[in-house]
């Protein structure tokens, strides 16, 4: 696993870094296919904040943990990371036993909106998935929306949270 660790108006020291790989390093026995961790550690005014971000097998878990010490924002991310990551591994064994025959929700379709300028620009790789994965890679991620290939059409689809708190797919014609 490829750990990077980022530091935001703070210095990384040797015994932080190593406190911070530590703590990310036990993330592999519970996932045995991540490939890259980032670390960023941030300091605003008496705001420490951690974000870890893990990359596993196209799936992305996220978490930022905000305490007055940069030693214990780190361990709550890590708390908040293993609950994540226990829910995803459930989630992955519950979906191994329900069978795939479900039906895919109706298409949605988006309505044009007034010119809006871009203030942030994200590049992101994307594996192929289901729908339903891709529900659970929202989830994991905390986002309402995902775009993402599908893996049985091959076009690229977004899934959404719906005001009403169900989730809404959006596919090309």
């Amino acid at each position: 696993m490829n750990i990077i660790i980022n530091g935001r108006h703070l210095d990384i020291t040797p015994a932080l870094r190593d406190y911070a790989v530590n703590k990310v390093r036990k993330f592999e026995k519970y996932l045995s296919s991540i490939t890259e961790a980032v670390v960023t550690l941030s300091v605003e005014k008496y705001r420490h904040k951690a974000e870890v971000l893990l990359k596993a097998n196209g799936v992305m878990i996220q978490a930022e943990g905000v305490t007055g010490e940069i030693y214990s924002s780190i361990d709550e991310v890590v708390e908040k990371l293993e609950r994540q990551t226990k829910k995803y591994k459930e989630k992955q064994i519950s979906q191994r036993k329900e069978s795939k025959a479900q039906a895919a929700p109706q298409p949605v379709e988006a309505e044009p909106s007034p010119e809006v300028k871009i203030i942030r620009e994200k590049k992101v790789a994307m594996k192929p998935m289901t729908p339903e994965e891709a529900a659970m890679q929202m989830e994991l991620i905390g986002q309402d929306f995902l775009v993402f290939t599908n893996a049985d059409s091959g076009s690229i689809n977004v899934i959404y949270r719906r005001k009403d708190g169900d989730l809404g797919l959006i596919e090309p014609a």
